[in-house]
């Protein structure tokens, strides 16, 4: 009897160890096919939404725009996550091609725009290509109006390269360093190596989960456009190129705005700030403070407005353009 009971105690550990073995082997059958669902759903989002414009090299970066319109140079700048189909749909876009030579970039990583591994993506960093994407597309001084996360490429431009720049138009803004949960929760894909398998197994799974939540918020109170419902490409958001520039941006939001707000006191550009009152994703307070820091400024705030003022008042952001322009060329003149 004690020689069984020895026999069969000695046979635990390895029995253990076999189901741990089988649990291992379980879950990284789960992670490859997962992985090979996520590449083929990657596939099929860029073919079923392939590009809508054209290709620019800048920085050696490889740049996706679409541009319409003639006349004085507008170029937009969008939001974090999202991409220029987001301006497309809105109708600002079309709305301000009527009276100018509108340009929508995909920032680097999004859309169609690479983002090469082995630089840290800033704001200012991303602002560093723009320039000679300018001088590529024969654009001379534009006025430059950017979206949420866009705002802060905006003004890096504005501030480190303020002759290629006319005047900006700021949209639904984060310009100052403040706590942000989103911050922690959206920035785990961007950690080496742990967000690349992230990102290729269960984050995109995950983000479409959140997807619907997280656009509610973005267009409340005012609810979501049908038109974006309809139109955004969501599957693009979902590839893992674009979860990691996602998470990238989200990380370095709380530093970019601490490391610009330093320096808006010297921003001259002429520059129009709009925000919603109503804004869930993004205080009102911080265009209301950056309306004090940048003299001469103008600010709007729509009562009830969302993050989206874009979509819910697109003529309101083409008469800040109007505005802009206007007061830059007086800026100019005087310059001269």
């Amino acid at each position: 009897m004690g020689t069984r009971l020895q026999a069969l105690t000695q046979r635990l550990p390895s029995s253990r160890r076999a189901r741990r073995g089988s649990v291992l082997v379980l879950a990284g059958m789960a992670l490859a096919g997962a992985a090979t669902l996520v590449q083929r759903q990657s596939r099929k989002a860029e073919r079923a939404y392939p590009p809508r414009g054209q290709f620019v090299t800048a920085g050696g970066v490889r740049l996706h725009y679409v541009a319409k319109g003639s006349g004085r140079p507008v170029v937009f700048l969008h939001g974090n996550g999202a991409m220029v189909e987001d301006l497309l749909i809105s109708g600002v876009f079309d709305q301000s091609a009527h009276g100018y030579r509108a340009i929508a970039f995909d920032r680097p990583g999004f859309g169609h725009s690479e983002r090469p591994r082995g630089r840290h993506w800033t704001a200012s960093a991303q602002a560093s290509i723009l320039p000679a994407a300018f001088r590529f597309l024969g654009i001379e001084r534009p006025i430059v109006v950017g979206h949420s996360w866009g705002t802060l490429v905006a003004l890096a431009l504005g501030l480190d390269y303020p002759q290629q720049v006319s005047g900006l138009v700021l949209i639904s803004g984060y310009y100052y360093p403040t706590p942000r949960a989103d911050v922690a929760l959206f920035s785990p894909p961007a950690i080496p190596v742990l967000g690349d398998l992230l990102n290729h197994t269960v984050t995109p799974f995950i983000g479409e989960a959140m997807a619907p939540r997280l656009i509610e918020k973005m267009f409340a109170p005012q609810g979501v456009s049908p038109r974006f419902s309809d139109r955004f490409p969501l599957a693009l958001t979902l590839r893992p190129s674009q979860i990691r520039a996602f998470a990238e941006d989200s990380a370095h939001m709380i530093t970019a705005a601490r490391t610009l707000s330093e320096r808006y006191r010297s921003l001259f550009p002429p520059t129009a700030i709009l925000a919603g009152d109503a804004d869930e994703i993004v205080s009102y307070r911080q265009a209301q403070r950056l309306h004090g820091d940048v003299a001469g400024s103008r600010l709007e705030i729509l009562k009830g407005g969302s993050h989206m003022v874009h979509h819910i008042a697109p003529e309101r952001v083409v008469r800040a353009i109007d505005t802009v322009a206007l007061e830059s060329t007086a800026w100019q003149r005087q310059a001269i």
